[in-house]
C-alpha cells in the first residue's frame, strides 16, 4: 500500500518538508498532500486583492495596490538549510539557475549598506559624535551582562527559563537606552518582555552580524518580495512533482489511536477538518498505517486583520487556529509543549504594519533624500516616535506586477496600542490614511533639509494608491518568554507518525523568526520519521571564530 504524507499548513516549513520527502526520501509527489489556508505564509508579497479570498480576510473598500504584512531578513552566512533547500528549486525568472543562485546573484549585485538606520530630530545618526549609530553606547554594566549572557553554555540554557530580557538587564536599565537596543529590537522585533534565552541564541548565531548591525550589510535581499522569490518557485516545483495543494482546509483535531491503554505511543489515525469556503463543512481524513503527519504548530501570521486607506483594521480576536490544533494535541499527551505560553496573551507579541503603494516615485525620492540612501538599503527607525515606527524601502520594483511608475514600501509599529505623535489615537485604530499622516509627520520631524517634505505633502497625497494596515497579534510570539519544555521536540518521544515543523519547536543552537529554523525543523522531521541518517546540513559556529569574536569585542567597546 502506498504511504502518504499530510502536511498541515502551507508555509515554508511544510513546503520544505515536501521537498525533503521527494529529494532525500525519494517519495513521489503524488504521495504528499499540503493542507493550508494561507498560501503566502510569513513570506508576504501580493496584490491587496489576493488576500480578500484567503481565510479570515474580508473584502476591502479599496483593494488596489500591494501588501507586505511583514518581512524576513535573509543571511547568506547562517541560513545553511534555506540555501540547501532552495538550491534544489529552479528559479521561475532566471532559467538555468536555482533560487539560491538567483537570490545570491541579486544580492551581490545590490549589496545593502544602511546609512540612515536610526533617525531622530537631527536626521540620520551619522554625525560622528556619541549619538552616531556606529557607537553601541554600552556602559560597562551593559557589556558585562551581555557578555555573561552570550557565554552561558548551551548545557546551562535552562537557567534562562522564564527569564525575560528585561529581567536579565534589570540591574542595568541603561541597556534599553542604547543605539544597540534600538537597532536590535527593530531589526528583529524583540521586545523587553521577550525571552533572554532567545536573545542568547541570536547573539551567538548572529555574532557575525554584531559588528555590522548598524549598516545591515549582512542582510541578503531577494529580487522581488519573498513570496514571489521563494514561495512561488517552491510551490511550482512541488506541483510539477505531483504534490496536491488543498487551500481551504482548517485541520481542527488530531484523532489519535486509542489501542494503547497506557497512552505511551503517539499515533495519528485521522484528521478532522472544516472546509472554510463551504460553510465550514466538516470532514475527516483517515491516516493509515505508515502514513505521516507534519504539523505547523503555530503561525505568526494567524488571525491577521487588514484595513485599507480609509478603513481601520477590525481585530480578529480568535485564538490562533494553528495553535488551537497544537493545544488539542497537548490535551491528549504530555510533553508536547505549552501553546498558551506563546498565544494566550497577544499584547505581548502584537505589532501593526502598513503597506504604501504610490503611482509615482515622489515619496520614495523624498525618503531617499532624508535618509541619504537609495531604495534597497533602508530600514529606518524613528527613534522618537511613541509607537516606535520603522520604514522599509526595498529595491524597486518589489513586486513583479508593479508598473514602472509605481513604488511600494512598508513599515511597522512595535507598540501599536500607543497613541501617535501626529494623529492622536492608538496606532492600531488608525486608517491607512492616518498611518501615512503619522509617518509623514515623523519624516518631517527628522528632515534637516532647507525645504522639507512638509512642502510636498499635497503632491504626495495625490500619488497615493492605497495604504493597507495589517495587524498581526502573534507577529513576535515566537520570542515569548519561555521555559524549557514549552516547545515540543520536532518528533516527540514515542511518536510513530507525527512531527511538528514550525518556529515553535525545540532544536539546539538555532534561532527562530528565520526561514532557516523552519526549514531545519522540516529536515529533522523528515529524516527522523523516514529513519534516514541524521546527517543534517552543517551549521556554522561563528561564535567560536576568534577573528569574529575580536571584531565583536571592538564593536562592544566602540
Amino acid at each position: 500500500m502506498t504511504r502518504k504524507a499530510y502536511l498541515i499548513g502551507a508555509g515554508i516549513g511544510s513546503l520544505s518538508a515536501a521537498v525533503y520527502l521527494i529529494r532525500d526520501g525519494h517519495w513521489d509527489g503524488s504521495q504528499i498532500t499540503i493542507l493550508g489556508l494561507d498560501k503566502h505564509g510569513a513570506n508576504d508579497g501580493d496584490r491587496a486583492s489576493a488576500y480578500e479570498g484567503e481565510y479570515g480576510h474580508q473584502a476591502l473598500t479599496n483593494n488596489a495596490g500591494f501588501v507586505n504584512r511583514g518581512g524576513r531578513m535573509l543571511n547568506e552566512e547562517t541560513y545553511e538549510n534555506l540555501w540547501d533547500i532552495l538550491g534544489t528549486i529552479p528559479s521561475l525568472n532566471a532559467p538555468g539557475r536555482s533560487v539560491t543562485q538567483e537570490i545570491l546573484d541579486f544580492d551581490h549585485a545590490h549589496p545593502t549598506r544602511d546609512i540612515g538606520r536610526l533617525l531622530d530630530a537631527d536626521g540620520p545618526r551619522t554625525r560622528g559624535d556619541a549619538d552616531d549609530y556606529r557607537h553601541m553606547q554600552f556602559d560597562n554594566a551593559d557589556r558585562l551582562l551581555l557578555t555573561k549572557l552570550m557565554t552561558l553554555p548551551e548545557s546551562k540554557e535552562d537557567q534562562l527559563s522564564d527569564v525575560s530580557i528585561e529581567d536579565w538587564f534589570a540591574s542595568s536599565p541603561h541597556f534599553f537606552t542604547t543605539n544597540f537596543w534600538r537597532m536590535w529590537e527593530t531589526t528583529f522585533a524583540f521586545l523587553r518582555n521577550d525571552s533572554a534565552m532567545e536573545l542568547r541564541r541570536y547573539m551567538n548565531r548572529m555574532i557575525l552580524e554584531f559588528s555590522r548591525i548598524n549598516t545591515l550589510e549582512g542582510v541578503t535581499r531577494t529580487p522581488y518580495n519573498q513570496y514571489e522569490s521563494i514561495i512561488l518557485p517552491m510551490r511550482a516545483w512541488l506541483s510539477d512533482k505531483g504534490v496536491e495543494f488543498i487551500d481551504n482546509r482548517m485541520v481542527t483535531e488530531f484523532v489519535f489511536a486509542d489501542d494503547d491503554p497506557m497512552r505511551d505511543e503517539i499515533r495519528v489515525v485521522g484528521l478532522k477538518y472544516l472546509e472554510v469556503d463551504n460553510h465550514d463543512a466538516p470532514g475527516r481524513i483517515d491516516v493509515a498505517d505508515g502514513d505521516l503527519v507534519f504539523c505547523t504548530n503555530g503561525s505568526i501570521t494567524d488571525s491577521t486583520s487588514l484595513g485599507d486607506l480609509d478603513t481601520a483594521v477590525v481585530e480578529d480576536t480568535r485564538y490562533a487556529p494553528s495553535a488551537a490544533l497544537w493545544k488539542q494535541a497537548t490535551g491528549q499527551f504530555y510533553g508536547l509543549g505549552n501553546p498558551d505560553k506563546f498565544f494566550a496573551d497577544r499584547t505581548q507579541s502584537e505589532w501593526t504594519s502598513f503597506s504604501i503603494t504610490t503611482d509615482n516615485h515622489l515619496l520614495v525620492n523624498e525618503i531617499s533624500a532624508i535618509t541619504r540612501q537609495e531604495p534597497g538599503n533602508a530600514l529606518n527607525t524613528f527613534v522618537d516616535s511613541s509607537a516606535l515606527i520603522s520604514l522599509v524601502v526595498h529595491h524597486q520594483p518589489h513586486f513583479a506586477a508593479q508598473k514602472p511608475n509605481e513604488t511600494v514600501l512598508w513599515g511597522y509599529s512595535l507598540y501599536p496600542r500607543r497613541v501617535g505623535d501626529f494623529v492622536k489615537k492608538p496606532f492600531i485604530e488608525m486608517t491607512g490614511r492616518e498611518m501615512l499622516t503619522e509617518v509623514l509627520g515623523q519624516l518631517d520631524r527628522v528632515d534637516t533639509r532647507a525645504v522639507t517634505i512638509a512642502s510636498k505633502t499635497d503632491e504626495i497625497w495625490e500619488s497615493i494608491v492605497n495604504v493597507v494596515p495589517a495587524h498581526m497579534p502573534y507577529a513576535s510570539a515566537l520570542f515569548a518568554c519561555r521555559a524549557q519544555g514549552d516547545r515540543p521536540a520536532v518528533v516527540p518521544a514515542n511518536s510513530k507518525n507525527l512531527a511538528f515543523i514550525s518556529q515553535f519547536v525545540e532544536m539546539p543552537f538555532d534561532m527562530v523568526f528565520t526561514e532557516q529554523y523552519s526549514v531545519r525543523a522540516a529536515q529533522v522531521a523528515v529524516y527522523t520519521l523516514l529513519g534516514l541518517p541524521l546527517e543534517l546540513t552543517k551549521l556554522h559556529h561563528y561564535e567560536k571564530d576568534p577573528r569574529i569574536l575580536a571584531r565583536a569585542a571592538v564593536t562592544m567597546f566602540r
